[in-house]
């Protein structure tokens, strides 16, 4: 599913991102990296989402060489892929249906499918009530919702979220987390970045730890189930 071999990023500045990193994560996997801040965690998402290419090694994501993939090819890529933000990203001047169906309109989904597949999304999410507000009138929590169900609409096969705890409070935090091992339990593969080291204790996933650029630690956690690709 994701393939990393020896991946080396150093950026202009002569910063050393990554630094020699090897891993597979298999399909239907839910998988926390974690680390300090400079570790290289957020380069490791960006070189997922094809916004940096590596210095050397090579990156597979579905079977697709990320180092071989043409420009134009980019965007399609994306859009396989659900993405989460601490930051939420959300259209501040589109309501709640409408920031979930822009993800569909992107990809020219038929207005007739979006009407079915919004609404049950927002379900999923518990904010199917909420359709009509608008970003500014949602908590962190639910405004984090929207962008899950965004992130959703298209049935990506991989998820990424990087820190999406990042900015809620601890119950908040736990209700996103239930929702992504909801979401991972329907077979989407989701790849947690996270600072929220109560989190990652209390749900026994997969840790992978990062320390200046290289894995320092891969742990499969008591009540880890393995899935086969």
């Amino acid at each position: 599913m994701i393939d990393l071999i020896n991946v080396k990023k150093a950026y202009d500045t002569g910063v050393q991102a990554l630094n020699g990193v090897t891993l597979h994560i298999e399909r239907g996997e839910f998988v926390f990296i974690v680390g300090d801040s400079g570790s290289g965690k957020s380069t490791l998402i960006k070189l997922l989402l094809k916004e940096l290419d590596p210095s050397s090694g090579a990156i597979k994501v579905n079977g697709v060489n990320l180092n071989k993939m043409k420009p134009r090819d980019i965007p399609k890529y994306r859009r396989k892929l659900g993405v989460v933000f601490q930051d939420f990203r959300l259209l501040k001047d589109r309501n709640v249906y409408e920031n979930v169906a822009f993800a569909q309109r992107v990809v020219i989904t038929p207005t007739k499918r979006i009407r079915k597949n919004v609404p049950k999304m927002l379900s999923l999410v518990g904010l199917a009530e909420k359709y009509k507000a608008y970003p500014k009138e949602l908590s962190g929590g639910e405004q984090q919702r929207v962008a899950l169900a965004r992130a959703l609409v298209n049935q990506p096969n991989i998820l990424l979220a990087d820190e999406p705890t990042g900015n809620l409070d601890p119950t908040n935090s736990k209700e996103i987390m239930r929702l992504l091992e909801t979401i991972n339990e329907r077979g989407t593969t989701v790849l947690v970045v996270t600072h929220n080291q109560e989190i990652v204790d209390e749900m026994k996933k997969r840790v992978i730890t990062m320390q200046k650029g290289v894995i320092i630690r891969d742990e499969r956690k008591a009540g880890y189930t393995q899935h086969a690709d």
